[in-house]
């Protein structure tokens, strides 16, 4: 299977987003196309001084521009029609690779992807989504940021595709919960008013409100929001996962015995620093579009980026859209 790699894109240049594809290939037996400035990718390969056989799996596709974080995703993708993200889902739209992995500008991504591939049949807005790690068992948030301005109908669908991607985590009949201010039939505002019957009158398997503390308590398996409250969700979730972290570091080193604590511990520390670390989950999948994208975070280790490539492989393995559209179309004959 062939994956596209914006090797572009991300904060801290091409070396490990190249080293994610190799660790790619090198574990799932992943075809990557690295696209953008082929000499200075091909540069960053000689140094990474892989393995021949990894070198086999691995083929450089160029690009002359690149869009930057800071760029205005639609003016970006129409004035640099040559950027490394438009090639690399023209890429998928000629049939030459089965999906995209970008750590770029995350409105571009999805502007590149609407632009390139379309969105599929009956889908308002492509949203994405973000799986998150919980007491219990991983939970999928949509939308955290591609619609920021929602209508009832957008939450819904969102509902219907982000169940669908729940396959991928091996999630059998997938509970739904809106994401309001209280548990209560009628709490929120009037888009989560309007949103609430629609859901609670589909095939779905919605259990009604949630509050943003069942986000990690690993009790419902889809949460449905508007990319506004859901960009909030994910950013704060990530800065307390981070200033956790340092917390509990800062009192490791109050004390010998606290340190000493820490050596005996560090099992389980490492275990607890996996389970919460983006890396471990890899991206966020583009849903809606018409084809398969992954928009990881601008700062992706090689870790976070070669679990990029294998969930997009496995995305296209469970013939994700195809069960989305199956989805969105049997809905739409209910109402």
């Amino acid at each position: 299977m062939q994956i596209a790699l914006d090797a572009m894109a991300g904060d801290h240049g091409p070396e490990d987003l190249i080293a994610g594809a190799l660790l790619a290939a090198e574990q799932a037996g992943l075809e990557v196309s690295l696209v953008g400035d082929e000499p200075l990718l091909q540069d960053y390969i000689d140094k990474l001084a892989p393995a021949p056989e990894l070198l086999d799996l691995i083929k450089i596709v160029h690009a002359s521009q690149v869009i930057e974080m800071n760029e205005h995703p639609v003016d970006a993708i129409r004035k640099k029609k040559d950027s490394s993200v438009m090639v690399a889902f023209d890429l998928l739209k000629q049939g030459k690779v089965e999906a995209v992995v970008s750590a770029g500008n995350s409105g571009a991504t999805m502007a590149a992807g609407v632009r390139k591939l379309g969105r599929l049949n009956g889908v308002s807005r492509p949203g994405i989504a973000s799986v998150f790690p919980t007491l219990k068992k991983p939970v999928i948030l949509m939308d955290i940021g591609a619609n920021v301005d929602c209508r009832p109908q957008h939450l819904f669908q969102f509902a219907v595709m982000a169940s669908a991607f729940s396959r991928v985590l091996d999630i059998s009949n997938p509970s739904v919960g809106l994401l309001t201010i209280g548990e209560e039939t009628g709490k929120g505002n009037n888009l989560i008013k309007e949103t609430f019957p629609l859901l609670q009158n589909s095939s779905l398997n919605f259990i009604g409100n949630v509050e943003g503390r069942d986000v990690f308590q690993g009790n419902v398996d889809v949460i449905v929001c508007d990319g506004f409250v859901g960009n909030i969700c994910l950013k704060i979730s990530e800065g307390l996962a981070e200033a956790a972290m340092m917390m509990l570091r800062d009192e490791i080193l109050k004390s010998w015995m606290a340190k000493l604590g820490y050596l005996m511990a560090r099992p389980a520390f490492k275990r607890f620093k996996k389970r919460v670390d983006y890396a471990t989950y890899g991206g966020a999948p583009l849903l809606g579009l018409a084809g398969t994208g992954i928009i990881c975070h601008g700062k992706s280790s090689s870790e976070a980026i070669k679990n990029a490539i294998i969930e997009a492989s496995k995305m296209v393995k469970h013939n994700i859209n195809q069960d989305i559209q199956r989805s969105l179309n049997s809905e739409e004959n209910r109402v």
